[in-house]
């Protein structure tokens, strides 16, 4: 039996970068259809064709605006990051909330929210998302996201992406 959850938070993590999103399960529909085209960064051959076809499908279909939260900071920003789940979670602590979260993050993550009643949450390393199913592509937009923000940042311009 599938459990649905209210809300879905998918947080990764890209060599300096640390980023997450937030969508409500109304929504989950509407942006399943848009991002049917995301693949797995390390998996890709021309990752930088891949990203610029996949940066025209999120400025067209506006996928950004789906997300109930999204927040994307370098990695020492990463209790900011984690203080705005914490708020979330606790504000939402009678809703059942999806979290899919880097592996290597999974742990310190773990270890933070134990304080918090977490029995409506379900979390989940990203290594033990099923591949090809709903939760598995709705990270790669997250894994996506980042890593066209890690390219911006190697150029140059500053991180701080918040929507």
């Amino acid at each position: 039996m599938k459990i649905d959850f209210d809300y879905y938070i998918f947080i990764d993590y890209s060599e300096n970068l640390l980023g997450y999103f937030i969508i409500e399960k109304e929504k989950i529909n509407d942006i399943s259809q848009k991002i049917s085209r995301f693949s797995h960064f390390r998996e890709l051959k021309n990752k930088s064709a891949y990203l610029h076809s996949i940066n025209k499908i999120i400025e067209n279909n506006n996928l950004k605006g789906y997300f109930l939260k999204l927040k994307i900071r370098s990695l020492r920003e990463t209790p900011e990051i984690y203080a705005d789940l914490l708020e979330f979670i606790k504000n939402k602590n009678t809703y059942l909330i999806f979290i899919s979260i880097d592996d290597k993050q999974y742990s310190n993550f773990e270890r933070l929210i134990k304080n918090v009643d977490t029995i409506n949450n379900k979390i989940i390393k990203e290594s033990q998302l099923k591949k090809d199913s709903l939760e598995y592509r709705l990270s790669l937009v997250i894994d996506t996201l980042l890593n066209i923000e890690r390219l911006r940042y190697n150029k140059g311009k500053k991180v701080r992406q918040s929507y």
